[in-house]
Order: C-alpha cells, then sequence, then structure tokens
C-alpha cells in the first residue's frame, strides 16, 4: 500500500464523519473489522470499563480518526446505528453465490412499482460486488434493526447493529465509488412501514376451530405456534421457518386449509416482534417448500 492509498483512506473516513457518520477501521483490503474482540480485550484505553465493540467505538473525532488510520491503510466501516442510518442493501446474483439468485435492485424496483413510488433519489454507492447502497436517514425515536429479505428478495437492511464500507474503500473484487446524491434523505414512511417490528402483543391460547382442520393437523398447528411464541431473539424467523414447514404436510395431504396455518402463524410471529411482511414472507416459502417436498400420508 502506498502513501497516496492511506491518504485516500482517511480523506474518506473524515468524508463520512463530516456527514456525522460513526466510522471505524476496517483491516486494508477487507470487509472486517480491525478492532480486537472480546477474548483479546486487554480491558485497557478506550476498554478500560469494559469491552468496546465497533458500534460503540465508532466515531465522528477528526483527531481519532486521524490516529487510527495513522497506523495502516484502513478500509472504512460506518457503523449505521450510532449514525442515525438505515442503509438498503441492493445485492447481485454473485453476491448471493447463484446465478440464479434474484437481483436485488430488480426485486425492489419492483416492489417500488407496486407500492406505486418511485426509486428513493437518496445517497448512493456502488459496492465492489456490483450492487448498491442506498442510504437514508432514520426516523426520530425509532431503533430499528438489521433485516435479510424482509423488504424483498436480495434486498437486506442495516440499521443498529450494523456497518457498511464506506465509498473509497477498496476490495479485491474493486472500491466502493459514492455514485449520486450528495444528502441522504429520510426513510420513507412506505419503506419504514415495512422494517417496523409489529409491537408485541399478549401471548395468549390459540384458538382454531375444530371444523378448520384435522384434529392431528390442528393439535400440530397449536404446538408449533406455541414454538414460535417462546422462540428467543434472533431465532424468531428461523424458528417461524422451521415450525411453518412442519406444518406444511398437514396442509399437502388436504387435512388443514391453507389459510388457517398461514393466519395462525402470521398472529404468533407478529406476537414475538416480527414484522409483518417477514412474517408473511417466510410463512408462504415454508409451506410452498413443504408441500412441493411432502411425502405422501402413507409413507410418512
Amino acid at each position: 500500500m502506498t502513501h497516496h492509498t492511506r491518504a485516500a483512506l482517511l480523506r474518506a473516513a473524515l468524508t463520512a464523519a463530516e456527514r456525522g457518520w460513526h466510522v471505524f477501521p476496517l483491516r486494508p483490503g477487507t470487509k472486517r473489522p480491525a478492532l480486537h474482540g472480546e477474548k483479546t480485550c486487554e480491558g485497557t484505553g478506550p476498554c478500560a470499563g469494559g469491552h468496546r465493540k465497533w458500534e460503540q467505538r465508532a466515531t465522528t473525532d477528526p483527531d481519532r480518526i486521524h490516529a487510527a488510520w495513522s497506523r495502516a491503510p484502513f478500509n472504512v466501516g460506518i457503523a449505521t446505528g450510532p449514525s442515525g442510518l438505515v442503509v438498503v442493501d441492493l445485492d447481485t446474483p454473485e453476491h448471493k453465490g447463484s446465478s440464479d439468485a434474484p437481483d436485488g435492485a430488480t426485486t425492489f424496483t419492483a416492489l417500488c412499482e407496486r407500492a406505486g413510488h418511485a426509486i428513493p433519489d437518496t445517497y448512493r454507492t456502488r459496492t465492489a460486488s456490483g450492487g448498491t447502497h442506498l442510504y437514508f436517514t432514520a426516523p426520530d425515536g425509532i431503533r430499528l434493526a438489521n433485516t435479510a429479505g424482509t423488504v424483498a428478495a436480495s434486498v437486506d437492511t442495516r440499521a443498529w447493529g450494523g456497518y457498511v464500507v464506506a465509498a473509497g474503500s477498496t476490495l479485491p473484487a474493486g472500491a466502493y465509488e459514492a455514485l449520486c446524491g450528495s444528502v441522504a434523505v429520510p426513510l420513507p414512511r412506505w419503506l419504514h412501514t415495512i422494517l417496523q417490528p409489529a409491537p408485541v402483543r399478549p401471548a395468549g391460547p390459540l384458538r382454531l376451530p375444530a371444523v378448520d382442520g384435522s384434529r392431528a393437523a390442528l393439535a400440530a398447528l397449536e404446538a408449533e405456534c406455541a414454538v414460535v411464541a417462546a422462540a428467543p431473539d434472533g431465532l424468531r424467523n428461523t424458528t417461524l421457518n422451521r415450525c411453518a414447514f412442519k406444518v406444511g404436510r398437514f396442509v399437502a395431504w388436504g387435512d388443514l386449509p391453507r389459510h388457517v396455518a398461514e393466519d395462525a402463524f402470521q398472529a404468533s410471529g407478529e406476537a414475538v416482534g416480527l414484522t409483518v411482511a417477514e412474517c408473511r414472507t417466510t410463512i408462504r416459502s415454508a409451506l410452498d417448500s413443504s408441500q412441493r417436498t411432502a411425502r405422501p400420508r402413507e409413507a410418512a
């Protein structure tokens, strides 16, 4: 790495900080944080009061940025949560590891058209893999989390708990480049609606009408919905997918109307804080897959 490269990365970090975005160093030529992990933390310096992760150590302080980037040609990470950002990540099929994967830009464009809105004109960057990051300012007083596929296929978001690589950083595959829009505009209300977790509702017994399925199917549905209701944070969407897949065989056998399964799992997923769109997408995908692969009743 040349001195010119190090200076360019320092400028990229300072430029992001001038926008009010909290930055931290990434290992040269990579997307991995350059800061030490909890296991190797010696409890000194910034960690004297306890280990501080990259999200906590990200800064807009020019002096700290100069000090950090004087040591190595670090790439630049932007901690989206502390920066008040929500970044929409439009992946390419290659980034997903399959040429058959949906293109994020295509699915996001289709979503905008269905919602009756133009693609938001905001600050955006091209990623090293050819994808696109759309930057938005987060709504005041709302703490949004990262999502994967909630908005649309191959469309992820980064907010609290996430970070993106800033323009000016470089990977072996290429550079991150600012495309257009000098300002990050507020997150559109319709996108906020999709990303906003549903309020957690008091858990109660699932009531299902006996006329809408066989006794075994309804018992299985009630049991799997209870599993979803007890799922820990971070595993709720995975649990919803697994439980809906298990019940899908009863739908395939004609023992349970699909709408009954969808409504029950939708209520259970929303009750534990998953978004309406996230529940709907996960449930439909799981039931579709289960119905395609269900073995005949006599072979089950």
